[in-house]
C-alpha cells in the first residue's frame, strides 16, 4: 500500500478511513488544537504533538521523545482506530507532523495507515466544527523496535560505521549556523543532510516516486536505504525523510528519534559543523 492518499481519493472513500488531524506549529504549540476548533475535515480526531505524539521529556532525551506506546495505542483505541482500521493522517506543513503519526502506527505494529497529500490545503471538500463521535475498540500493540535506533548505537557507529546518518533539518541547522530551538549548533560527525522540504514540490505535495528515488539514490551514493538512520531535530522531520523514501520505494530506513536535541544533550558527545 502506497504511504500517501491523495485529496481526490480520500473524497471517494472517506466513509472507510479514520482522520486524524496532526496539525501544529513548533513556535505556537495551540495553533494546531486552534485550527482544528475553526475547521477539520469530517469525521476527524485530533492528535496534539507534545501531548500524544510525544513522551515525557527529560532535559536528555530530546524535545519530542517517542510516547509511551501503550499511551498512545489507548488514545487510538478510543477514536475507533482497531488492527483493521484504515487511517489518513493529515497537517497543514506538507506532511511534517502527520508523517510522525505515520511513522508512530507502524511502530506499534499497524500498517494501515497514510498521509494526506498536500494536507488540508489540497482539501476540495467542506471543512466542519462538529467533534467526532468516540467508538472505542481494542488496539492490540506489536510494537517493532527495530525500525529504530538509540543513541548508544549512533554513538558507536562514529567509530565503526555500519550505517550512514542522514539529517533532515535545514543546510544552515545542519552546518550548525542560525541555531535557535536546540542549545547548540552542528550535526552528528559522518551525517549527511537532506532537507525535508526537498521531498515536497512547490504545491507542497510530494515529489514522484521517481523523482525521489533519483534523489535518495543520488544521494545516498550506493548505500542501500535500509542502511541508513534518519535524524533531524528532535525526530519529527526525520519521519518526513522515512515516508518520502517509502514513496520512492526505497524500504527499511530507521529512526533515530532523540535526535540532534538528545545529542547536543550531552557535551561528551561529539560535534561536527
Amino acid at each position: 500500500m502506497t504511504p500517501l492518499i491523495s485529496a481526490l481519493q480520500l473524497q471517494e472513500q472517506l466513509a472507510d478511513v479514520l482522520l486524524i488531524d496532526c496539525r501544529h506549529d513548533l513556535t505556537n504549540p495551540e495553533a494546531g488544537r486552534l485550527a482544528y476548533a475553526e475547521g477539520h475535515l469530517p469525521g476527524a480526531h485530533f492528535l496534539h504533538l507534545d501531548d500524544d505524539l510525544s513522551g515525557l521529556k527529560t532535559g536528555t532525551n530530546g524535545r519530542h521523545p517517542l510516547p509511551d506506546p501503550q499511551v498512545l495505542a489507548d488514545k487510538l483505541a478510543s477514536f475507533g482506530v482497531s488492527r483493521s482500521s484504515r487511517v489518513v493522517a493529515y497537517d497543514a506543513q506538507g506532511g511534517m507532523y502527520a508523517s510522525r503519526l505515520w511513522w508512530l502506527l507502524r511502530w506499534l505494529g499497524h500498517d494501515q495507515v497514510r498521509v494526506l497529500d498536500g494536507g488540508i490545503k489540497a482539501w476540495q471538500g467542506e471543512l466542519v466544527k462538529n467533534l467526532p463521535k468516540l467508538v472505542a475498540v481494542g488496539f492490540i500493540t506489536e510494537l517493532r523496535p527495530a525500525l529504530m535506533v538509540g543513541v548508544e548505537e549512533v554513538l558507536a557507529n562514529i567509530k565503526l560505521p555500519i550505517f550512514t546518518v542522514v539529517d533532515a533539518r535545514s543546510p544552515s541547522r545542519f552546518m550548525g549556523e542560525g541555531e535557535t530551538l536546540d542549545p547548540l549548533g552542528g550535526h552528528i560527525p559522518g551525517a549527511i543532510n537532506r532537507f525535508f522540504q526537498n521531498n515536497l514540490q512547490e504545491d507542497g505535495r510530494f515529489k514522484s516516486a521517481e523523482v525521489l528515488k533519483v534523489e535518495w539514490q543520488s544521494l545516498l551514493a550506493g548505500v542501500d536505504a535500509s542502511h541508513t538512520v534518519q535524524q533531524c531535530g528532535s525526530g519529527i522531520t526525520a519521519c518526513h525523510n522515512l515516508l518520502a523514501l517509502e514513496v520512492a520505494g526505497l524500504s527499511g530506513a530507521k529512526l533515530y528519534a532523540g535526535s540532534w536535541s538528545e545529542w547536543c544533550a550531552d557535551a561528551a558527545r561529539p560535534v561536527a559543523w
